[in-house]
């Protein structure tokens, strides 16, 4: 025979099993009895008639079965506050209730097995649950409507208790999240009790189960209009497949952009950056966010998207300057070629937080191509430079334009970029010229800030001279002879480039020391011992 037993418990000892694992909010409704037994809890308010006389908050009831099954009182506070009642009939009131809902925790097949690791007390069996409920809240919730209906009673009896069991999951949390819910439908009030986004996201999907639509609409709408964390936005992910397309939509424009949006995003940064007056750590911040940006295959696209942007615009710039096609009286062909110059300027300052960019982010193979195909760039930039009417507009256009050729070019030079030859050649042919033409008509004097440029230049191009091959080298050699000054001891990076150009020239041809396609090759085994070889055949295909 089963006996009752009524056991009244103090605030500071209850416990709920399988608490939330995301709040700290008690609920003093629930009350866990620690036995040994399988026990049914019968969860009692403090104004209940079975309640005790004193001051104490909640009393329970516990029904002894035969099965054995300990419980663990999990010590997590209740993450979800008492609603305050607004029904005549309150929560869990036995001396008014019309059903009486039974929960109770039964492994699902679907369930993920228990493993060794599961040793947490919320993940051991659990009490099954009952509540005093009423018909009319219950109601709310299309799924108990739909049960509650008289068309699936035989013989209706209006005074009559109706008996509904409904299964939790054997998941943390999962009792007391469904106790909270069914706490929600005595309250009209939903905004008060659903207070965090983790409460909304532990009764957003039992709310779905239960089809309780006004608390799915209203978890949305608090989803939808609040911050999230980023374990918060993971767990969003994970439910938005389990929403209708119309429930989901909300959240899905908060985490999921257009498949070009990342590529524009970076891109509308860089413009804003480059083509505004930002400051310079607005400047370093874009650039430390394109450092950890996580696709370099985009990054480079996007850069190379603004670099061909700004360069274009120079070049068309600088194009129009030299062009003798500018007609009208002095003062508008003279305003004309100011806005060129200054538009050249601008976008020239640019292009070199862009070059400096790609160096650092090793993306600028592209940009050094281009740069390195423009003849006719090159071609108006020493016109330009040989007029002075640039002098006293923008006197700085010259060395802004070397620095971004010297960053490319000793990108190159040390090895960051790596380039074919053909490349390397057209680069320092077609702005070889113009460093000539700055020097040599003084277009930037050589103060000491721009002297450095100048002479870092020389030494660059030198070096990329000597990795061409012999003609190459002796076609640019011979243009750099402007790099001597009248002192010889002051141009060592020329005469050691000559030094080892004629060097070179004096080594006999090598063809015939070239192995053939099959040759044997003698190559000791190891180090340690010389005396030991090993034949290894070397053929064309190997």
């Amino acid at each position: 025979a089963e006996t009752v037993s009524l056991i009244s418990f103090a605030p500071k000892t209850k416990n709920l099993d399988a608490r939330s694992r995301l709040s700290n909010h008690p609920n003093p409704n629930m009350v866990t009895g620690a036995a040994s037994k399988k026990r049914q809890r019968a969860v009692h308010p403090a104004n209940s008639p079975t309640a005790s006389s004193s001051s104490r908050p909640c009393a329970a009831v516990i029904i002894d079965s035969d099965s054995k099954r300990p419980t663990h009182p999990n010590p997590n506070p209740n993450p979800f506050p008492k609603p305050s009642p607004t029904a005549p009939h309150s929560f869990n009131d036995p001396s008014s209730a019309d059903v009486l809902l039974r929960l109770f925790v039964d492994p699902s097949p679907l369930d993920p097995p228990a493993t060794s690791f599961s040793t947490s007390p919320t993940a051991q069996p659990q009490d099954d649950v009952v509540l005093h409920l009423h018909a009319h809240a219950l109601r709310r919730c299309k799924y108990f409507a739909a049960l509650l209906s008289d068309r699936w009673q035989r013989h209706p009896q209006k005074d009559a208790v109706r008996n509904i069991s409904l299964r939790v999951p054997p998941t943390p949390g999962a009792m007391d999240t469904r106790i909270a819910l069914l706490e929600l439908l005595y309250n009209s009030d939903l905004a008060s009790a659903i207070t965090t986004v983790s409460a909304a996201l532990d009764l957003l999907p039992v709310a779905s189960e239960l089809i309780f639509e006004d608390c799915v609409r209203f978890c949305l709408r608090f989803l939808e209009a609040v911050p999230w964390t980023q374990d918060e936005e993971t767990r969003v992910l994970a439910l938005i497949p389990h929403l209708s397309e119309d429930e989901a939509k909300d959240l899905m424009a908060r985490v999921s952009g257009a498949p070009d949006s990342s590529e524009e995003m970076l891109y509308g940064l860089i413009l804003a950056v480059t083509h505004n007056q930002s400051m310079a750590f607005v400047k370093a911040f874009v650039a430390k966010l394109l450092r950890e940006f996580g696709s370099r295959e985009l990054v480079e696209r996007v850069m190379d998207r603004a670099f061909q942007t700004t360069f274009k615009v120079v070049k068309e710039a600088m194009e129009e300057y030299t062009s003798p096609g500018v007609r009208g009286n002095h003062d508008e062909t003279e305003a004309i070629q100011r806005i060129n110059l200054h538009t050249a300027m601008t976008n020239g300052k640019h292009l070199l937080w862009l070059v400096e960019r790609m160096i650092e982010l090793q993306v600028a193979e592209s940009a050094v191509k281009e740069w390195s195909e423009q003849p006719a760039f090159t071609a108006d930039l020493q016109r330009a430079f040989r007029d002075d009417a640039w002098r006293n507009i923008v006197p700085s256009l010259p060395s802004v334009l070397l620095r971004c050729t010297s960053r490319l070019v000793n990108a190159v030079a040390t090895g960051t970029i790596l380039v074919a030859a053909q490349v390397r050649k057209k680069l320092v042919k077609d702005w070889l010229p113009v460093l000539i033409v700055c020097k040599d008509n003084n277009a930037s004097p050589l103060t000491p800030s721009n002297k450095p440029l100048y002479l870092d230049l020389e030494e660059t191009f030198l070096r990329i001279i000597s990795t061409l091959p012999m003609p190459d080298a002796q076609e640019l050699l011979q243009q750099c002879l402007s790099f001597s000054t009248r002192n010889v001891e002051d141009c060592p990076h020329l005469v050691t480039a000559f030094n080892t150009w004629f060097r070179r020239a004096t080594h006999p041809p090598q063809a015939q020391n070239l192995c053939s396609p099959l040759a044997l090759c003698i190559l000791p085994c190891c180090p340690g011992e010389p005396k030991l070889f090993q034949a290894i055949f070397v053929t064309g295909n190997s």
